[in-house]
């Protein structure tokens, strides 16, 4: 390979992909009115655009979130009431894209992330995730059995299942729990030769990978040989064999003329089972199940695609603990948040639909008031805890009547300190008996945000304030020019001249927002040279009330600007 030419790497390449925006760092404004139960709760539910959510949540959760699940639109091209869920791939991925870069900066290191799709988009997603999370953190492609009975009007095939992709951050590191043993597991453990250490079951002393020195003849204690099946070998050494023949652990049969076999203790073996990655409705349920259960909450307004509690437990158990986070960046009908508080992990729900209120709210409320639905009574809920129930502060910067960005004034002094804060890296922190220290970085480095114009003197009275090796950012819309490097420890911005350009301010929605692709008759009526395919039309020009397509130069038209 020449020394010049770039190194070059598999990846997923589509129309838009880098095209990334530029996030406002939103501050998040408790709703008393919605939040419900203990009020020292840690759990919260948030109502807003996922993605500026995610976003508000990195400063103060990267790092710290142990399980991510999520269920985003699965791009079929069929309206849902509670998503608008059909898009041109490009768009999708792009949509997609963002959020798992936050999500994958929220996990802990030895967190993981589950992911539901169906056939539509899992394939395009695994490389996607491939890219985000890497590809040797794979850990797993799971299959839900999600409908019991056949689609008789299906084309082609019946759609049974759906897909959840596993992604650990570090998949060296990370390790699911163990799945607890049921009855039925232990049911074939016996004792027959009354071994004092318990019940047993018999296990296969061959294995497939030969090795010469454990091909050898075994004498049972009736006098009957055995050598090992055709191409295998015994697992263990002539030397271990005649230890654990020793020791007990090799059963001939009762009358000592059996196969040798390997005794394998109940007491031994681990305290649960790995799962398996076919997952069936009888284990986890269905879709069926999974509306029976939102039903209970609003019967009224249904939502469209919630998935079943148990499903979401087997998710929570295998890849959480008591005390754990476990987010939900497409919330839905808030299964994910019920079953976390159920079992007694701590959560963070995002929905950005009114069903956060008509659907989310209800349903927690009853979690908190000990509701017997779902897994409540397999895992004996009672009730307890609480939530609170959040939304996003709006864009601290938007236009004037001349079009220049200004501060916003629904922001009172308090919102304008954490959004500041927030904005430079500081958390917001007000000290009790210090007014300028309302936020730190670290142990001896401040912020301030004022609207009052700073003068000379006032500067001077919080610099004697300040201890030996404190310094402070002053962040504020006026001040006087002697201000301006007049001591080495202190540095003032204007604001809000030191936010432009760094995000898009005045944007409140990056939701999956997704549209149906023009019909054949609505693509015959477009301008289009050459009658380009429908994917080389620009989504926005789509989205435009006129709905005309203008020409670039005689090129081809781009998905995006």
């Amino acid at each position: 390979m020449s020394k010049n030419k770039p190194l070059q790497k598999l990846e997923l390449t589509w129309i838009g992909k880098g095209e990334e925006p530029k996030l406002e760092p939103r501050i998040l404004i408790e709703n008393p009115e919605y939040s419900y139960g203990d009020p020292n709760t840690e759990n919260m539910l948030i109502h807003g655009d996922n993605l500026l959510a995610l976003k508000a949540l990195e400063q103060d959760y990267a790092g710290k979130i142990k399980c991510i699940y999520i269920d985003p639109p699965y791009n079929t091209g069929n309206a849902f009431e509670h998503y608008d869920d059909g898009i041109e791939h490009s768009l999708w991925l792009n949509l997609i894209k963002p959020r798992l870069t936050l999500l994958r900066n929220l996990l802990t290191d030895d967190g993981s992330i589950w992911i539901s799709i169906d056939d539509d988009e899992s394939h395009y997603l695994k490389v996607l995730c491939d890219e985000v999370f890497g590809r040797k953190n794979f850990v797993s492609n799971v299959i839900w059995e999600k409908k019991y009975a056949p689609q008789n009007d299906a084309k082609w095939f019946s759609d049974s299942h759906d897909h959840i992709l596993v992604y650990a951050k570090n998949k060296e590191t990370w390790r699911p729990n163990l799945l607890s043993r049921t009855e039925e597991m232990n049911s074939i453990y016996k004792n027959p030769d009354n071994d004092p250490r318990g019940v047993w079951a018999s296990d296969n002393l061959s294995v497939k990978t030969y090795s010469k020195n454990n091909d050898y003849t075994i004498i049972t204690p009736a006098g009957k040989s055995y050598n090992p099946p055709s191409s295998r070998c015994w697992v263990v050494s002539k030397t271990k064999f005649e230890e654990l023949v020793n020791d007990n652990r090799i059963w001939f049969g009762k009358d000592g003329q059996g196969m040798p076999r390997l005794k394998r203790f109940l007491s031994d073996v681990k305290d649960g089972k790995v799962t398996k990655t076919i997952w069936q409705r009888v284990e986890v349920g269905d879709n069926q199940d999974a509306k029976r259960e939102v039903k209970i909450f609003n019967n009224i307004n249904i939502f469209a695609t919630p998935k079943p509690e148990k499903l979401i437990e087997r998710v929570v158990y295998l890849a959480s603990n008591k005390g754990d986070i476990v987010l939900d960046s497409f919330l839905g009908s808030g299964t994910t948040a019920a079953v976390a508080h159920k079992m007694g992990r701590k959560y963070i729900g995002i929905e950005l639909g009114e069903h956060a209120k008509t659907h989310c709210f209800p349903r927690l409320k009853a979690v908190v008031d000990g509701e017997q639905g779902g897994i409540s009574k397999a895992i004996e809920w009672n009730g307890g805890g609480g939530f609170k129930f959040y939304t996003l502060a709006p864009s601290l910067l938007k236009q004037d009547k001349f079009g220049n960005l200004v501060i916003n004034q629904e922001y009172n002094a308090d919102m304008l300190a954490a959004a500041m804060a927030k904005q430079e890296g500081f958390k917001y922190q007000p000290d009790e008996h210090t007014y300028w220290k309302q936020g730190k970085s670290s142990e001896h480095d401040y912020i301030f945000t004022t609207t009052q114009f700073l003068t000379v003197e006032a500067l001077e009275v919080i610099h004697d304030e300040m201890q030996t090796g404190e310094s402070l950012l002053i962040c504020c819309k006026a001040f006087q020019g002697a201000c301006q490097g007049k001591y080495g420890n202190i540095t003032i911005k204007k604001i809000p001249q030191m936010l432009l350009g760094r995000c898009e301010f005045g944007r409140d929605d990056y939701s999956l927002n997704i549209i149906n692709m023009p019909t054949s008759s609505e693509q015959d009526s477009l301008d289009l040279q050459d009658q380009q395919d429908i994917e080389d039309v620009s989504v926005q020009q789509i989205l435009d009330k006129d709905k005309t397509v203008k020409k670039k130069n005689n090129d081809t038209l781009s998905l995006f600007d």
